[in-house]
């Protein structure tokens, strides 16, 4: 253990939220709730998603009952919701580094709940198409098993004492402020880990904040630390993208001196939603011109203030001329770093160039460097 991090505290046990922090569940909410509203000649326009985020089906109905001033009860509206929901189940995704995290701490024998503010019956419909999640957790605990839901903490006391493990040995992993709340007032260490985008600055509760699963440092708890990061980088299951490349802010040659080809995010909105926002690598493949190295940003890109989620592949190779229109695919190999804000100008473009130096070493290595012969690469 490198003093630069220090064991926060020994933890015995880790707790771990549902929805937002293990499945992917912010695309269905929103579907669900447009077509729900639609009914009522209503349109969902996701200015709610902070008051329902982490709350109980309760709390949640009732703040769109009441912000839409809708004609029925918030028992009504979960009546007429619920079965839209049960359909859904089937297709929600886990997140990045949900998987790899439960498979690490159950090969390594650390016990696991998992504790949501959603309905016992709800939280088993869910994870029953995750392969292995319901054998892995030695505890799972429903909203309506406990008196009151987060941000109450009586779900993470009742957790504490099924497992007979002091409040203060658990680890909580939540995506939401009711969660963190609870978390916090049951005298438990809290990672938040917020769902919600450009949102980490309302979480100063939580003992740390990290922009995913991939970011965790179990080590920091006196856990067993994660042993699949390789040479600055973690290998992920590889995910495609292509479109024609398009003109982006005029600031990858013009303020940065690092061309990027900036791709549409039109039709790459779930994709999106998947991966967490961060520094990847992979293979470009440009049809007229080669295959190339690649690394790239997801994200926001704090730094310029964008709107919009873009994606921004640097190539790693000399070109004479651009090449807007031409079709780009992208095969995404290997992960880097969370997105992150910089002081200066300066220090930005350092880490870019130094992300460049991770990439290109990485792509050398036989695991990253196969991937070079996709299919997926040459096709137009």
């Amino acid at each position: 253990m490198s003093v630069a991090n220090p064991i926060r505290k020994l933890i015995k046990c880790v707790i771990i939220d549902l929805d937002g922090t293990l499945l992917n569940t912010d695309g269905i909410v929103c579907n669900v709730l447009k077509v729900s509203l639609g009914k009522y000649g209503k349109e969902w326009d996701g200015r709610e998603t902070l008051k329902i985020v982490g709350k109980t089906p309760f709390e949640a109905a009732s703040a769109v009952v009441e912000d839409y001033g809708l004609p029925c009860s918030p028992i009504q509206f979960i009546s007429e919701i619920s079965p839209l929901f049960s359909d859904q189940w089937c297709n929600i995704k886990a997140l990045a580094g949900a998987n790899r995290l439960i498979k690490h701490l159950k090969s390594n024998g650390v016990p696991m709940v998992l504790a949501s503010n959603s309905p016992r019956e709800s939280i088993d419909a869910k994870i029953s198409f995750h392969d292995g999640w319901k054998d892995s957790f030695s505890v799972i605990i429903g909203g309506d098993e406990v008196r009151a839901g987060k941000p109450s903490p009586d779900i993470f006391f009742e957790a504490a004492r099924r497992l007979h493990i002091e409040p203060s040995s658990c680890l909580v992993i939540e995506d939401s402020l009711p969660g963190v709340t609870a978390g916090k007032t049951a005298e438990m260490e809290v990672v938040a880990v917020p769902s919600l985008p450009k949102q980490s600055h309302l979480f100063t509760a939580a003992d740390e904040v990290i922009n995913s699963l991939l970011d965790l440092q179990l080590e920091k708890w006196g856990l067993p630390p994660f042993t699949d990061w390789v040479e600055g980088t973690l290998p992920v299951d590889p995910w495609y993208i292509g479109g024609p490349v398009i003109k982006g802010f005029g600031r990858g040659s013009k303020v940065l001196g690092i061309p990027t080809a900036n791709l549409s995010t039109k039709d790459y909105s779930d994709l999106l939603s998947e991966h967490p926002a961060g520094v990847y690598f992979g293979w470009a493949g440009l049809s007229a011109r080669g295959i190339f190295k690649m690394v790239m940003s997801i994200g926001w890109n704090p730094y310029f203030s964008n709107k919009e989620k873009t994606i921004e592949p640097w190539l790693l190779h000399e070109f004479t001329e651009d090449f807007y229109g031409e079709e780009l695919r992208l095969v995404i190999v290997g992960y880097i770093r969370p997105e992150e804000n910089f002081p200066s100008l300066e220090s930005l473009i350092a880490k870019i160039h130094e992300d460049r130096r991770v990439a290109e070493r990485a792509l050398d290595l036989p695991m990253y460097s196969s991937h070079k012969n996709d299919s997926y690469l040459r096709s137009s």
